[in-house]
């Protein structure tokens, strides 16, 4: 795995950490008390936004495989549209994804979709409502961000084993 491969892995791993840091403290009181925070503070709001970018850091990683890399201007949208392109449109996510699982298959376009609300969250609920009224949205944000980055690591480690970038 290149270094620019592994910056984006560590980065979507480290985006899943912040999320969930972000989101024990603004349900434990304890840690809010720790943190000299108001007892109605709650950052889901940037639980959902680190969700989103543990995804778009992991579809980078998966793109860099194939030796594609998206970069400014509008480089969320880029991403998204080569990893369509790339691994969705193509079904070989599927075939990778079927690989590793044998008996379950998890679907690119599952993947796609997930990416495609999680952009769509990103936006609306980090600038468009208050962070504590984000706490469902949040909680299935970081859900679809641990599941897409699983995968899209299996799909990394089966490469490397292969000897790919």
């Amino acid at each position: 795995m290149g270094s620019l491969t592994e910056i984006y892995v560590d980065r979507a791993n480290n985006e899943i950490m912040v999320a969930e840091s972000l989101k024990r403290l603004s349900e434990k009181e304890e840690d809010k008390v720790n943190f000299d925070l108001p007892d109605d503070i709650s950052f889901y709001s940037s639980v959902i936004s680190h969700s989103y970018y543990a995804i778009f850091y992991a579809a980078k990683a998966l793109l860099l495989i194939k030796g594609i890399e998206t970069k400014a201007p509008e480089v969320h949208k880029k991403t998204f549209e080569e990893f369509k392109q790339k691994f969705v449109d193509t079904k070989e996510l599927d075939v990778s994804l079927l690989k590793i699982y044998k008996k379950m298959m998890v679907r690119a376009d599952e993947l796609l979709e997930i990416f495609k609300d999680e952009k769509w969250k990103r936006g609306h609920f980090t600038y468009q409502t208050i962070p504590q009224a984000n706490k469902e949205p949040a909680e299935d944000s970081l859900k679809n961000a641990k599941f897409f980055v699983s995968n899209i690591m299996r799909v990394i480690k089966e490469s490397n084993s292969r000897g790919e970038k």
